[in-house]
């Protein structure tokens, strides 16, 4: 794991969860052995963290100076956290995971009245139809293939039950009626196709790029709906 990344997931976990942590707390959390957190705890503080705690007590991030103190409404709290809690509804784990930390980010900058609020806010989400479409899809292959401008093959089940293989340029993701779904250009159809997330039983680069197209035709799309 990269430095940067190994720093970014501690600070991460002093921020998010509940002090004190132990040492071996924070190894599980950060995935390192108990000498190299302790070197990396070394590391925030010459950065400037102040990190009370030692080794066989437990460590407690008092302040973070990475971080400037931050100031909302009470209105944009509830927006923030009703936001977040939507994720959890698209069946996409590691995106409802990245926005969970991201507003735990959030709360660790706020003055303690804020962070009151966010913890008692008054809007919920509420599906009463059930649980999301189950996906079995690789939606982080999917993110990429967008962000990387790259050709995926997929073997999609559509809600007939056919089966078809077809090359796409994945364009984006997007939710709606309670269904995580593809924005693709079929390369079969030549066309715009939504393709429910659900319904992507297999998944591959095939190596192709449609690198500077994907901009173009979202351009097109959006004028033509």
């Amino acid at each position: 794991m990269a430095r940067a990344d190994r720093l970014m997931r501690l600070m991460d976990a002093l921020r998010r969860l509940p002090a004190p942590l132990t040492a071996a707390r924070l190894a599980v959390e950060t995935g390192v052995s108990r000498r190299q957190l302790y070197r990396d705890i070394a590391t925030l503080r010459a950065g400037g963290a102040l990190i009370d705690g030692e080794a066989g007590v437990g460590y407690r991030l008092t302040e973070d100076t990475a971080l400037p103190p931050q100031s909302f409404s009470q209105l944009e709290i509830e927006a923030l956290v009703l936001a977040v809690g939507e994720l959890r509804q698209m069946g996409d784990s590691d995106l409802e995971k990245a926005g969970q930390s991201a507003l735990a980010r959030i709360i660790a900058t706020l003055p303690d009245r804020q962070a009151q609020q966010a913890m008692h806010t008054v809007l919920r989400s509420f599906h009463p139809s059930g649980a999301p479409a189950t996906i079995t899809a690789d939606l982080a292959l999917l993110r990429r293939a967008c962000w990387e401008e790259r050709a995926l093959t997929l073997r999609y089940r559509d809600l007939a039950g056919r089966v078809t293989e077809r090359e796409v340029w994945p364009l984006g993701m997007s939710y709606s009626h309670g269904r995580l779904m593809v924005l693709v250009w079929c390369c079969l159809r030549q066309d715009w196709r939504h393709f429910h997330a659900s319904g992507i039983e297999a998944a591959e680069l095939n190596g192709r790029s449609f690198r500077p197209r994907r901009v173009p035709l979202l351009r097109a799309y959006a004028a033509r709906h």
